[in-house]
Formats: C-alpha cells, sequence, structure tokens
C-alpha cells in the first residue's frame, strides 16, 4: 500500500482520537483535514503533531482560537459548517466520518459523493438517511466500510463473498451497566450510573444508548442497510464479555464469528488499512482469561429500546429518522437530569406515535423530518420536565 491520503471528520471524538493514533506513520498516511468540534486545544495539537494540511473547527466562533494556536505551524484553518462540508469534499483516499448524530449527515454525505474510501462510525447518519446514503453511495461508487465494531465483525465474517448463502447474523451487545438491574433500579439510574460502560471506552450518548440498548436498536437498522437484509435475518445477543462482536451464520451450517479484545483501534484500524492489515498496539485476546462465554436472549420489557428500532424498521420511510432525533433529544435531557432513564425510550415511543411514517427519501425532506421529531421530543421532555 502506498502513501494514503485521509480526512478525519470528528477527530476531538473518541473515535476521532482513537483514528488519529494510528496515523503516525507518514510513510502510510498522510493528513488531508481534520474536522473538530469545539476542543480548538486537541484540534490543534492533532494537527500539528500529524502536520495536517487544514483544520477546521464546527463552532464558528472558535475560528481565532484556532488560527491564534495554529500561528506558524502553516496548517490552514477554518471554522463554521460550510467550513465542515468543504473539508469533507477534499479529495482523500480515507475519510473516518466520526462527527457524532444526525449533524454529521451532511458531511458524511459529501464525503461520499467524492467518491472514494468512507469508514462509517456515524451510525446515526445511516439510520436518519438510509435511502440517501445508499443511493449517494451507488451513485459516486463509494466504498463505505463499517467502524462499529458489530459492523466491522460481520463485514469481515462475509469477507469470501458468498453473501447469498447467509441465513441470518448476529451482533452482540455488552448489556450495558444495568444488565441485571430490575425496572426499579433502573428508574432511579443517575447519568453517572448509566455512563459506567462495563467494558467500553466511549463517548457519553453512546454510552447512554448502551445502556437502553438503543445503541444495537440503531446498529439493527444500520446493519439491514449496509448488508441489504430484511430485520427477520438479524438478531441480537445480549454478550456481557464483549469478546464475540458478530456472527456470520450460513446455509451450510457455518457459523463464522469475530473476535478481539473491546478496543475500537481493531476495527478503525481494520478499515484503515483494508483491504491490507496494520500493526496496532491494541491489546490482543487472550481466550485463556475466560472461564467461559456468555450469550442471552435480550429482555424487551427491561429494555423496549430495541423493540422500538426494530419496528421502526419494518415500517420504514421516516420511522427510524425520527426514531433517531427523538432518541438524541432524549438522552441530551437524561444526562441534564431533566427525565428519568426509563423516560428516554418512553419520549421516543410517543415521538414515533405522534408522527407515524411519513416519506423521507431525499436529503431535504430528511432533514425537516429530523427537526419536527426534535421538536416534538422536546416539547414531551417540556411536559416531564
Amino acid at each position: 500500500m502506498g502513501v494514503r491520503w485521509v480526512t478525519v471528520l470528528g477527530s476531538t471524538g473518541s473515535i476521532g482520537t482513537q483514528t488519529v493514533s494510528l496515523l503516525g506513520d507518514r510513510e502510510r498516511f498522510r493528513v488531508r483535514a481534520l474536522v473538530g468540534g469545539r476542543n480548538v486545544r486537541l484540534l490543534a495539537e492533532q494537527a500539528k503533531e500529524l502536520q495536517a494540511e487544514l483544520a477546521v473547527i464546527s463552532e464558528p466562533s472558535a475560528y481565532g482560537e484556532l488560527k491564534q494556536a495554529l500561528a506558524g505551524s502553516g496548517i490552514l484553518c477554518a471554522a463554521g459548517p460550510e467550513a465542515v462540508m468543504e473539508a469533507a469534499a477534499q479529495p482523500a483516499d480515507w475519510t473516518m466520518a466520526a462527527i457524532t448524530g444526525a449533524a454529521g449527515l451532511p458531511a458524511t454525505l459529501a464525503a461520499i459523493r467524492r467518491g472514494q474510501v468512507v469508514a462509517l462510525a456515524n451510525k446515526e447518519a445511516l439510520v436518519s438517511a438510509g435511502e440517501v446514503m445508499l443511493r449517494a453511495i451507488e451513485e459516486a461508487g463509494a466504498c463505505l466500510l463499517p467502524v462499529d465494531s458489530e459492523h466491522n465483525a460481520i463485514f469481515q465474517g462475509l469477507a469470501d463473498g458468498n453473501r447469498e448463502n447467509v441465513e441470518r447474523i448476529v451482533i452482540t451487545a455488552s448489556g450495558g451497566p444495568f444488565r441485571t438491574a430490575s425496572l426499579e433500579e433502573m428508574a432511579k439510574a443517575t447519568p453517572e450510573a448509566a455512563l459506567r460502560h462495563p467494558t467500553w471506552s466511549m463517548g457519553a450518548k453512546i454510552t447512554i444508548d448502551s445502556a437502553t440498548l438503543m445503541n444495537k436498536g440503531l446498529e439493527l437498522i444500520e446493519a439491514a442497510r449496509l448488508f441489504r437484509l430484511p430485520h427477520s435475518q438479524i438478531e441480537v445477543y445480549v454478550h456481557p464479555q464483549s469478546v464475540v462482536h458478530g456472527l456470520v451464520c450460513y446455509n451450510d451450517g457455518s457459523v463464522i464469528a469475530t473476535l478481539g479484545a473491546p478496543d475500537m483501534r481493531v476495527p478503525i484500524a481494520h478499515t484503515l488499512a483494508w483491504p491490507k492489515r496494520m500493526q496496532t498496539e491494541a491489546r490482543r485476546l487472550n481466550l485463556l482469561e475466560f472461564g467461559k462465554l456468555e450469550f442471552f436472549a435480550p429482555d424487551l420489557e427491561r429494555f423496549p429500546a430495541l423493540r422500538l428500532a426494530r419496528e421502526a424498521l419494518s415500517a420504514g420511510g421516516g420511522a427510524p429518522t425520527i426514531l433517531n432525533a427523538a432518541n438524541e433529544v432524549a438522552v441530551d435531557a437524561f444526562l441534564k437530569r431533566r427525565i428519568g432513564f426509563l423516560e428516554i425510550a418512553a419520549t421516543v415511543a410517543r415521538v414515533l406515535d405522534m408522527m407515524g411514517t411519513p416519506r423521507a427519501d431525499a436529503l431535504e425532506a430528511v432533514l425537516e423530518l429530523d427537526q419536527a421529531a426534535r421538536r416534538a421530543a422536546e416539547q414531551i421532555v417540556e411536559r416531564a420536565a
């Protein structure tokens, strides 16, 4: 593999910083652009360390601070939503799409339309605008590689190309911090308790999604779109050890499982070097350390978010867009202590009931529906608060 030019959208977040940690070899990787959210100091440090051509901060008011931090470095800098889009559209061989939530959708689409390799860590973009993204991928001839550990595991399990012989796939869930908690205990859960994930180190939003199992719901929708499978062929197992990330079950009875230590650098590196592989410092999996590996069916009474996601996928249209938008509002409200933990899924359910399944087959329609669902969720949160 020759020198690969890369762009990282969301470089200051959890996935972004782990991606940056893999880009130090300048004989293999050169950085076209880094895009951060609000952390100017970290973005400037990353840009100087990797000798990036361009650094962009999404917060417009932070431009002066970023310009000062990069003074004398020769690195170009910019700020604001338009600059983010321009950075995403810059020529690059590989782009990490890791801007969290629906906010990352426009930039992810801009990278896809460039027609190169896009490593997708922003599952919400594919959930909210699946038809739009898949159509853009086909039109541009782009290659979309999954970064989520579960989807990356399935991708590796499908490497022999026999997709027509797949009976079903299985994505795994750790079960989060409340795997064995009662509904009464979950009703009293604080943000601090919900953020104590037993196996993974992730950002706040995705950690809360893991606690409600909405993360698996979003991944269910993402898997259906990535691998073009009906929801009836996609299962979710609770697997507390987080060792088996995904399974592909074939019609000859074979099951191919992808295993690894719970370290996001592994799937990131897989997409970064694909179709080859690269050395990482990730912890090596030693199965002798585990006395057993456990698997359970998810409890949909205690974790209704997973059921809501499957129902939204089955309903089609704009239902997944509504699900994702309402969930983002509800999670934010929980983190700000405006609603309780169990009210996250309850809020999503009420918004889905209110809004039905409108069409969302163009970007403008998706964005309008996303905003409408957010307003509806906010009204429900206000009344609950």
